[in-house]
């Protein structure tokens, strides 16, 4: 269990151009789970995982964990929906985050080679990571932030546009990351993979939390009618 939560939110607004984009937004995370952020396309799914990542300023209001700033932003990592690569080699991408916190060269290669291993990337170590397909580049961001062990990982959109085979692959590493004690806070479209992968949940719509439960409840037994028009397929504004 990670000594950084609980997170608590507290009356946090995010405004650009005197136009409220999130908030106000109350919310507490605890240290164990896999939490699923939903909602329509510009509900602020996004802005809200930057917030509590600390890459988005706040307007008003506060993110507070439960040891400093500084201790829970090295603890972290964030993938994007469209990961970046860098113009080396896959082992290149793997060995950067650790040349960032100079970990050991022995411990660095073998860490590398065990993750290659994990996701299948033996043969591929020495490949531009740049000429990679598109699940291959989730599985390879999705590695590199997990290699330094980060306490919570985020996740934005992670299985959009991928394929059946690719997503699965990354929903299992997933649960296994998960299983193994870190903390997940991941946002998606997909109800589907929402109701795989979910502890708990959370609907944001128009910048504002509606509703944040367990799982269970969050799919079953929705309290607005807001939520039920959303699990239902239908438009929600």
């Amino acid at each position: 269990m990670s000594d950084l939560f609980p997170l608590t939110l507290k009356h946090a607004q995010v405004r650009r151009k005197g136009k409220t984009i999130l908030g106000p937004v109350e919310l507490t995370l605890e240290a164990r789970g896999l939490t699923i952020l939903m909602g329509p396309n510009g509900s602020g799914k996004t802005t809200l995982l930057r917030v509590i990542h600390g890459v988005e300023r706040l307007s008003s209001g506060t993110t507070r964990w439960a040891v400093s700033d500084a201790v829970a932003r090295e603890r972290q990592a964030y993938v994007f929906q469209s990961p970046i690569m860098l113009r080396r080699s896959v082992s290149d991408n793997l060995h950067y985050p650790l040349q960032l916190v100079r970990t050991p060269r022995k411990q660095a290669v073998a860490l590398v080679q065990y993750w290659l291993n994990r996701i299948g990337f033996d043969d591929l170590a020495q490949v531009q990571a740049t000429s990679l397909s598109g699940g291959e580049r989730q599985k390879l961001a999705l590695a590199r932030a997990l290699i330094r062990k980060p306490d919570v990982l985020f996740l934005d959109e992670p299985c959009a546009n991928l394929d059946g085979k690719s997503t699965r692959e990354i929903e299992n590493l997933l649960l296994e990351t998960r299983a193994a004690g870190t903390r997940i806070i991941m946002a998606t479209h997909d109800i589907g993979q929402a109701r795989r992968l979910a502890t708990d949940a959370i609907f944001i719509l128009s910048g504002r939390v509606q509703e944040h439960s367990p799982a269970a409840d969050f799919f079953e037994r929705p309290k607005t009618s807001e939520l039920v028009a959303f699990l239902q397929g239908d438009i929600v504004e």
